[in-house]
């Protein structure tokens, strides 16, 4: 079983079909001559997510027979992904769904019609200027992480030949602008970006922008093209929210698709470090929420499953997930995971006391402030959070990367909620877990386990400058001086707001005490407040 079987004359799907593959439904050949001659949706970011998710949705899309084309890819960072993942199974690929009952479901993704380096040393530079030439394209989007909106001086000099990923897209728009197949600058465009942060489509204007901006500047281009960029009839930039785990390619994984008989299950690893696979493991959850604003119409992605909604519903679902029903459980169960030893998420969920503890501070403590955003429910978010996703065994992620640069984390992963009850006037009485993660932190930060073993803490700008603070702290002694917590818990910069000012700081700071009070104390301190709330 390959895949490039499907492409065969006088397939037989029998076997795969018996064996639990999902096959496309569509004509494959058809979807990718009308998606050459008369291309909708360009995506740039070959990776693993983009296979696992909004190819996926495409490909379902697809399966219903109401749409007709399907996405060009195109890779600027790491082309040998091209080479290796794409080409050689004829852009086809398969997509496993882990399931958190230890089960997998297969499906074959077929949505991709080319696979493109957008490198100007490559032929396939010429056909991303033919397609972005094209009255039909209505869509590009991103899956390339934060880092890939990022310019700096130097690239800005290289004039229309960037290097970065930013300059080549806005180069991509100037073509669009010049388009011979329309009038100059009428030709319109959505700029979408898919990846995991907050406001992501003002980063990638920014980004777009600052290209534009130089070479106006530099007499490159006409300053049409500027106006062009910042026209909202024209050319838009919507914001989006996406959620969905897709680590490296997982051995069990290879291992049960190999039992089956499917031999696509290589390895990959490029020169650039990237792991990927013909196959791609992903979770089963996923969330995409996109603002509804695009200027030449869109494919119809909702019947993937996406949810299309206002910049300000897309803003409401992000502080959710955000400041009450993902990131701070894993922020609060990665720092006492670490002191306790564990290296999975998924064996934490285990734990009698770390289970509790995420549940109530994301039930009881976080909930009564979050904002409902409408379009997703907080407390089914929630609940499939901690009974599908964290406890899923397919999920290698562990409490030490989760734990890395919690100092920037801290401020908006519960001082935002903090700020909420104190702007309400609500009871802080009723806060108890929070403070106790707070108060985690400062035992987290000697980097000692609770059986007395060191570990490293992970990365942080600022591990060093809070590591200093509680360096007088000794793991055992009661009477000594903790004067220090207050220089700690007064840090707004840490933790969005003054603790003592807002009536916590008192309380942190006689939790701390019992979390350094011996071996065995974080455990014992952990039990007594969960199993107390």
């Amino acid at each position: 079983m390959r895949l490039n079987d499907i492409l065969a004359p006088g397939f037989d799907a029998s076997e795969w079909e018996a064996k639990g593959y999902e096959l496309p439904k569509f004509d494959i050949a058809a979807v990718r001559k009308q998606t050459y001659d008369n291309p909708t949706w360009v995506h740039f970011g070959g990776g693993n997510i983009f296979r696992a998710f909004p190819a996926a949705l495409l490909n379902d899309a697809l399966n219903t027979g109401k749409y007709d084309r399907g996405v060009i890819v195109a890779e600027t960072f790491d082309y040998e992904v091209i080479d290796k993942a794409y080409a050689p199974y004829n852009n086809l690929s398969l997509l496993v769904s882990l399931q958190s009952t230890g089960t997998i479901e297969k499906k074959v993704i077929a949505s991709v019609t080319e696979a493109l380096k957008a490198g100007y040393e490559f032929s396939d530079w010429q056909r991303l200027v033919e397609i972005f030439r094209k009255p039909t394209l209505q869509m590009i989007s991103f899956t390339i992480t934060e880092k890939g909106y990022t310019y700096n001086d130097a690239d800005l000099a290289r004039g229309l030949k960037p290097m970065f990923a930013m300059g080549k897209v806005a180069l991509l728009l100037y073509e669009r602008f010049l388009s011979p197949l329309g009038k100059q600058g009428e030709l319109p465009l959505t700029v979408q970006s898919m990846d995991n942060c907050s406001h992501n489509g003002d980063k990638v204007k920014a980004g777009v922008l600052a290209y534009a901006q130089q070479w106006v500047k530099d007499g490159l281009v006409p300053t049409e093209f500027l106006n062009y960029l910042l026209d909202e009839s024209k050319i838009t930039f919507p914001w989006s929210m996406i959620d969905k785990i897709t680590p490296r390619p997982h051995v069990k994984v290879k291992e049960m698709l190999a039992a089956d008989g499917f031999e696509d299950n290589e390895y990959i690893e490029t020169e650039r470090h990237t792991f990927t696979a013909p196959f791609v493991n992903a979770e089963e959850v996923q969330y995409l929420v996109v603002e509804n604003n695009y200027t030449n119409g869109r494919p119809p992605l909702e019947l993937g499953g996406v949810l299309y909604t206002t910049r300000e519903t897309v803003d409401k679902v992000e502080t959710m997930k955000v400041t009450t029903c993902l990131n701070p459980l894993h922020t609060a169960m990665s720092l006492y995971g670490c002191m306790l030893g564990y290296t999975l998420i998924s064996a934490e969920m285990a734990d009698e006391d770390i289970r509790p503890f995420i549940q109530k501070i994301g039930y009881m403590e976080a909930m009564p402030v979050v904002t409902d955003p409408g379009v997703l429910n907080p407390y089914e978010f929630i609940g499939a959070v901690i009974n599908r996703r964290l406890p899923n065994p397919f999920m290698p992620d562990a409490p030490q990367r989760i734990a890395m640069d919690t100092s920037q984390k801290l401020p908006i992963r519960f001082g935002e909620t903090i700020k909420k009850y104190v702007e309400r006037g609500l009871d802080m009485g009723n806060l108890v877990l929070i403070p106790l993660t707070l108060a985690g932190y400062a035992r987290y930060l000697k980097g000692i386990k609770d059986n007395g073993e060191p570990f490293e803490p992970s990365p942080d700008p600022m591990l060093e400058e809070l590591q200093a603070i509680v360096a007088p702290l000794e793991i055992g002694k009661s009477d000594q001086d903790w004067s220090c917590l207050r220089q700690l818990y007064s840090r707004k910069d840490v933790f969005g707001v003054d603790l003592y000012e807002v009536g916590l700081g008192d309380r942190i700071e006689g939790m701390v005490k019992e979390l350094y009070a011996g071996l065995g104390a974080v455990r014992a301190t952990l039990h007594k407040y969960t199993q107390a709330r």
